[in-house]
């Protein structure tokens, strides 16, 4: 398995530098023009548009509901990396055989982690991630501004003719991330602290719970590639049913019949656990809807999570 790993990531490194050959030359300058921008989860396409405005043209290449632990390039998105600027990634393993692409080809194109610059003694650690962080951080809505801050200096030092524009946008979005944040801090403190304990399809939530005061629980482990066993769903329902939680949740990236396996295990032992609703974990919403943004994102996540455990 390794191996075949190793074999397409040389593959794919093996294109990609054949069509930047023919598309670099023809980069000119890029003050003169909209920059090329590719990113790969919604909710770095979200930094990147509205920090940078009219001055790019951003292709995400992970839609809504694609978990980008298990996403692998097409040709299509080999052509697209190509033809790039730059290009902005999460980083911490999220984006799995991705990544070694990325640092593959970052000297042929300019290529940013958004997490490269956060203190990572502010990252978590899980034991069963061995050797490496949790990278879903955007569920800490602080984290996440440091990674839009990363994004603001990437484009400046890219294109310094139009920095101003960057820094003002930047100045907008973040300070409508600190209200975000604000927002989600006061609903959190709806519910009573005993009854804040988060049940979800896979451990994505942990900055959150930490963030916000919420004790998290997932099925599966940081990344979807791992499978939950018999043994896992026994035991999560079983800490569902002793501490009579009301709801547990969904992901909108992840099949909905592993969080339906872990129902009918707690229904089993004469405890009815609800589903409290759909979260938006490793993916967005659908463009046209308000859980398309990320600010939506967040939102209908802790409305939904708190209305379900207050048994709205």
């Amino acid at each position: 398995m390794f191996l075949k790993v190793i074999k397409t990531l040389s593959i794919i490194s093996l294109v990609f530098m054949s069509a930047c050959s023919t598309v670099v030359q023809a980069r000119g300058d890029i003050s003169q023009r909209p920059i090329r921008v590719v990113t790969t989860v919604g909710m770095i396409t979200d930094i990147v548009e509205n920090i940078g405005g009219d001055r790019v043209e951003v292709t995400g290449l992970m839609g809504p509901g694609i978990d980008p632990h298990l996403y692998k390039a097409s040709e299509g998105d080999v052509a697209t990396l190509a033809a790039a600027d730059i290009i902005f990634y999460n980083g911490l393993h999220l984006e799995a055989q991705m990544s070694r692409v990325f640092e593959r080809i970052e000297s042929k194109i300019k290529t940013v982690a958004v997490s490269a610059d956060i203190d990572r003694s502010l990252l978590l650690t899980p034991p069963e991630f061995s050797g490496a962080y949790d990278p879903h951080i955007w569920f800490d809505v602080t984290l996440w501004m440091k990674a839009a801050e990363k994004v603001r200096d990437s484009l400046m030092d890219l294109d310094p003719q139009h920095a101003s524009i960057y820094q003002a946008n930047a100045e907008r979005y973040l300070a409508d991330l600190q209200e975000l944040h604000a927002y989600v801090q006061s609903q959190a403190d709806r519910v009573p602290p005993e009854k804040r304990v988060l049940i979800t399809a896979h451990d994505a939530f942990n900055y959150f719970g930490r963030a916000y005061g919420f004790e998290v629980r997932g099925l599966q482990g940081i990344s979807t590639a791992t499978e939950a066993s018999t043994a896992d769903v026994q035991d999560l329902a079983r800490f569902i049913a002793s501490r009579e939680i009301p709801a547990i949740f969904v992901e909108s990236s992840v099949p909905q019949r592993t969080i339906e396996a872990v129902q009918a295990a707690v229904q089993a032992q004469g405890f009815d656990v609800k589903i409290g609703g759909q979260l938006f974990s490793d993916a967005m919403g659908n463009p046209d809807s308000s859980e398309g943004t990320y600010a939506g994102m967040v939102r209908h996540n802790i409305d939904t999570i708190v209305n379900a455990l207050l048994g709205n």
